[in-house]
């Protein structure tokens, strides 16, 4: 049957009376505000960051990081050419690994480059 027009309507939520905030409210408040900082902090930190990493490279990064690949490199050659006596003989096959050490920072440093 249908409902008679006589009957009262219920009020809407937003219109039923406000309870006292209790403690757990406030921190609630308190954790949501932290929240929304650090989201700022971090935005922020970002922008800064892309301001600073736009433009080319300096020039000293690039001769930096070609001079450690070729340094790494003349190392190894060195140490296979002259059969163990340079660059440092007491050293013995952790030469190899030096000159690739060496090397591979070098090529680490390619990801940073911005031409």
């Amino acid at each position: 049957m249908p409902e008679s027009t006589d009957k009262p309507q219920h009020e809407p939520a937003a219109a039923a009376p406000k309870k006292a905030a209790g403690p757990k409210a406030a921190d609630r408040r308190s954790a949501d505000r932290k929240a929304a900082e650090r989201r700022a902090a971090k935005k922020a930190k970002r922008q800064r960051r892309a301001q600073r990493g736009s433009g080319p490279t300096p020039q000293w990064y690039k001769y930096v990081m070609f001079g450690l690949m070729v340094v790494g490199l003349l190392w190894i050659i060195t140490f296979y050419v002259t059969q163990g006596l340079f660059p440092f003989p007491e050293l013995g096959n952790w030469n190899i690994l030096a000159g690739f050490g060496i090397a591979i920072v070098g090529f680490l440093m390619t990801l940073r480059w911005r031409g």
